[in-house]
């Protein structure tokens, strides 16, 4: 690994050299590289980077940020000062004002601003309308909650060099703020896990004055010749390279800078932390890549610019679609994190090294530390820390602050059909037909561009969707739904009502100038609604009402694209950055944010449809940051129909997982290129655990609906699909945890094994909400064998077979896995539900019976699970119109009870206790009971029983059992059948 102290004054020479030894042998596809930038075409990446090298270069480098102790105060648990930036030999400083808020929930908070720009005391160039101030709105959108402070925190020691508060809960937690150079040392239980500034690379470009340098007179006639120039050039006093301060040119287009140079840059450092993951969203490993070269490493940081990449590559740092800038570290029982909000244009490197905690000590073990430096054009520094000591405690606490994944519809859990384009709706009526006929189960069939009237959103086509009502309802009469996709650009033409109010509204995005912003799309010339102007948002909304956009009705809902902005003439393909938003805001300032802004006016629009409707939205987006999780799901873009990008999908979501948006998949399939029948089939096979299911396709794909790859591939995609609906409502009462606290959904062996090293890198198997179930899909060509590496010593089953695995901890297990075999295992001690019955839809198995899985632990004595059921539709959940049951199982009781999982009443009581009374869907379920209890790893003394007691609401009644022997290493099992107890009600069934 490469320390990146000594490699410092080497690296640029280094990356030269291996990017020219490497140019030759980059494949095709990897041109598309060129359409973006690299640090180096990026001026104030490049800029930060060359500061960083020489800090790093120099042995007697020393920050020149300094707090003014004088300047400092602390009160209800926040320190307030200001550092002084000192900016020339003469001792010049600007002011930086800097504030530390200690929260109760644990978290810490350190924003830093820039006086001068804070109260408008800067002058704008090009006579722009730009606000002056750094950015600062950007918790407006992100941040919902927990930013309580801490006021029983309390400073513990303070001097003229430090201060030290401890905080958090039973005060565990401490900073110690050194004045000069600034810096912050972020402790649990008295040791480093976070240091700020710690390499001296904190860097806040302040304003200053663009010098005009006057051009040098010559005399009536006289040429320059190259001996007179060069003398010109040594007289010139040698500071900065501003070449990059005031504009800056890339592909064909120049970004005018208003403001000048105002980038924010903060070296972080993870003490002792080996592995850091997340920042969303990169084709790379779940376990973040080096980024100053290396072998294995990458030699770019990671980038976080929302933009819409045309066949993105793998294994790569360069920027896709969306954005969250929440980075966590974890070590063997530890982990810390912290989350970056800054929306603006963002890079990140990352170097490791050894270090040692006690080098004098005998024996002393060398750990490694993760160095990360983070880059952002402009705006605030704002950071906030997370000291764990669990991955569960992180994503908490990122939870609180920027909202969890909001309650999904029941039916978006399903299989999604789409492709661009089916072209008419009888297209959409044919494929929905064939579903029903080769029993293939689905929930929702999309429309790609084309049902519009030539790209004009809130239109239909008017030859190919005459009668969009009629399809609605035939789809409807399956329990079926419609997401049309709506896009952001608003095609500019004469004849459409929708642009004519855009302008006369005056809604949209303006250009540097304040006049509309005009640029390139699907639909040619467009327009770009600014979602961040609250009058856009209304009036978007009213777009949406039934009566608006005709031809929708209650089961269509909406699939937001292209909403990075992508602009198809623009830079890096997006919007130009001196574009003005409402507030006139710069885009460079809020770039990342775009995409969660119009998601969010789609979202609460679908909410305004018609009065009186309090449905749950549907809304997927291919652009977001970090609290778009609260309105809806993502999805991985323009993915390619390849093993490789297969392979790829699985780090990629859990990466989205634990970064607090687990609403997420990928295109199954492929969305370009035609991917052979095997491959096909094994996508369908992972995406049954996505939690976002979709098939897709580009429009130049062959059909591949999935019913028309033959056989054996028919049958074994069915399997697939059934086990997704099967499963339903174990993934619902997942996304339930998900929406309460913020646990992923799909959860890495980091996440739920945090002491077992070995697991930390592991990114191709997962766990699924709390059931147990440990999947590892295939993902490579001709593969008949999984390989399982099993976290602990606990007894796993073949999910489908009931066999006992020869397992040892922290070792792999190799697994028969043919082409219609899922390897899906299933950890003893766990409880879950399922529905056994096939059916067309979701909402088809809506009053179905359910079946509940007992895996007995390998000791026998307790396995815990839940339940949670609402009427996936509604907000009704919200005043207690749902069924939340937890279930365990006693092995020296030999019981399996099921009881509220939250304390409450049930039957009648719990309902009359509730607001407005037990509602319709309550009282239906009353209906909806247990069909079937299997009991996998059952014990031997079962063997002969033939009944088992039943009790429940003062009853008590026998139901049948039927116990299979463990034989040829198949575990015993039993299988009690016509359970009878209603799901929402206590019982206990008493296998003694």
């Amino acid at each position: 690994m490469l320390a990146p102290a000594p490699l410092g004054s080497r690296w640029t020479a280094y990356l030269g050299l291996l990017s020219a030894l490497s140019a030759a042998f980059v494949p095709a596809v990897a041109v598309k590289e060129h359409d973006f930038k690299k640090c180096h075409q990026s001026g104030f990446c490049a800029r930060n980077r060359a500061f960083a090298d020489h800090a790093l270069a120099s042995s007697s480098w020393q920050s020149p940020y300094n707090i003014a102790p004088e300047s400092g105060s602390f009160k209800d648990g926040q320190y307030q000062a200001v550092i002084l930036k000192t900016i020339n030999d003469s001792g010049e400083t600007v002011r930086l004002p800097i504030t530390v808020s200690f929260l109760e929930s644990g978290t810490a908070r350190v924003t830093v601003d820039e006086e001068k720009r804070q109260k408008g005391e800067i002058e704008l160039r090009h006579n722009s309308k730009a606000r002056k101030e750094r950015y600062n709105e950007a918790e407006k959108w992100v941040i919902v909650g927990g930013t309580a402070l801490d006021k029983a925190a309390k400073v513990d020691y303070e001097d003229k060099t430090q201060l030290t508060v401890k905080y958090g809960p039973a005060a565990k937690f401490e900073a110690t703020i050194k004045f000069s150079p600034f810096a912050i040392d972020f402790k649990r239980d008295g040791h480093s896990q976070i240091k700020f500034n710690d390499q001296g690379l904190l860097n806040i470009e302040h304003w200053r004055p663009k010098i005009e340098k006057a051009e040098p007179e010559k005399k009536e006639g006289e040429t320059a010749t190259e001996e007179t120039k060069a003398e010109e050039t040594k007289a010139e006093p040698q500071g900065e390279d501003e070449s990059t301060w005031w504009d800056e040119s890339f592909g064909g287009n120049t970004d005018t800078k208003p403001r000048g140079p105002e980038s924010v840059a903060l070296d972080i450092s993870f003490v002792g932390y080996e592995h850091v993951y997340g920042i969303p969203s990169h084709a790379g490993p779940l376990s973040l890549k080096q980024t100053r070269g290396g072998e294995g490493n990458y030699q770019e940081p990671y980038r976080l610019y929302n933009a819409d990449v045309f066949e993105y590559i793998l294994d790569s740092p360069m920027t896709l679609y969306g954005a969250i800038p929440f980075m966590q570290a974890h070590r063997k029982d530890s982990s810390v994190g912290v989350f970056w909000l800054n929306a603006a244009e963002t890079w990140i490197d990352i170097t490791k090294s050894k270090d040692s905690t006690n080098p004098l000590a005998l024996g002393a073990k060398s750990k490694t530390s993760t160095r990360t430096h983070w880059i952002s054009e402009s705006g605030l520094l704002d950071v906030f820390v997370f000291l764990g000591p669990t991955p569960k405690d992180l994503t908490a606490n990122y939870g609180e602050l920027t909202g969890t994944t909001a309650m999904p519809q029941e039916f978006s859990l399903g299989y999604h059909q789409c492709r661009w384009n089916y072209i008419s709706e009888e297209d959409v009526k044919d494929v929905d037909r064939k579903m029903d006929k080769f029993k293939m189960p689905y929930d929702v069939i999309w429309l790609d561009i084309e049902y519009t009237d030539e790209k004009k959103y809130f239109t239909w086509d008017k030859h190919s969707f005459t009668d969009p009502i009629g399809m609605g309802k035939h789809l409807d009469s399956h329990g079926r739904k419609l997401v049309t996709i709506i896009d952001p650009h608003i095609k500019n033409v004469g004849d459409y009502p929708v642009v004519a109010e855009l302008k006369s509204k005056d809604l949209a995005v303006k250009n540097k100038e304040g006049s509309i912003f005009e640029g390139w799309c699907w639909p040619g010339s467009s327009h770009w609604i600014d979602a961040f102007n609250p009058a856009a948002r209304e009036w978007w909304a009213s777009l949406f009402k039934y009566d608006s956009f005709k031809g929708t009705m209650e089961n269509t809902w909406i699939w937001n694209d292209m909403n990075e902005p992508s602009v198809f003439n623009g830079p890096e393909t997006t919007m130009p950055k001196d574009n003005l938003h409402f507030g006139n805001w710069e885009h460079r300032d809020v770039h990342n944010l775009n995409g969660m802004t119009f998601q969010n006016a789609t979202y609460h629009a679908l909410k305004s449809r018609k009065p009186g409707e309090l449905r749950r939205p549907f809304v997927l987006t291919r652009a977001f940051f970090a609290g778009s999780q609260r309105v809806g799901a993502m999805w991985t873009g323009d993915n390619q129909a390849a093993w490789d990008h297969l392979q790829a999908s699985i780090p990629m979501i859990l990466s989205q997982g634990i970064s607090g948006f687990p609403f997420s998949g990928a295109d199954v399939g492929g969305f370009f290129g035609n991917p052979e029948k095997e491959l096909l089939t094994r996508w369908y096979q992972a995406g049954a655990f996505y939690p976002f299911f979709r098939g897709h396709a580009h429009i130049d794909a062959r059909r591949r609906e999935p019913y028309l790859t033959g056989e054996p591939y028919n049958t074994i995609i069915t399997a697939a699909l059934r086990l997704r609906y099967s499963l339903l409502p174990s993934w619902y009462t997942a996304f339930r945890h998900a929406h309460l606290d913020g646990t992923p959904i799909i959860k890495p062996m980091f996440y739920t094994h945090p002491s077992e090293e070995a697991g930390f890198a592991i990114d191709d198997q997962f766990f699924i909400g709390n059931t147990g179930l440990l999947a590892k899909p295939v993902t490579e060509k001709d593969k008949d064998t999984a390989d399982i590496w099993i976290p602990d010593a606990e007894v796993y089953y073949d999910y489908f077979t009931y066999d006992v695995i020869p397992t040892a901890k922290g070792k792999h297990v190799t697994l028969s896995a043919p082409l219609h075999k899922i390897p899906l295992l299933m950890r003893g001690g766990h409880v879950f539900a399922r529905r056994d019955i096939p059916r067309r839809s979701s909402a088809l198995m809506r009053w179905d019976n359910y079946t509940i899985i007992v895996t007995v632990p390998k000791d026998g004595k307790r396995a815990e699970g839940d339940l949670y059921v609402d009427d996936g539709d509604s907000y009704d959940f919200q005043r207690g119109q749902y069924i939340h049951r937890r279930f365990v199982f006693d092995g020296a009781a030999k019981t399996l009870t099921s009881a509220d999982a939250e304390g409450r009443e049930s039957g009648a009581a719990a309902a009359a206790a509730q607001e407005g009374g037990e509602g319709e869907w309550m009282k239906k379920m009353r209906a909806v009971g247990v069909d079937k209890i299997v009991v996998v790893g059952a014990p031997a003394a079962w063997a002969g029983k033939k009944s088992v007691k039943v009790h429940s609401e003062g009853k008590t009644w026998e139901a049948h059992v039927e116990f299979t022997p463990a034989t040829q290493g198949r575990a015993a099992f039993a299988v009690v059948r016509k359970v009878g107890a209603r799901i929402g009600a206590d019982w206990t069934v008493d296998f003694a």
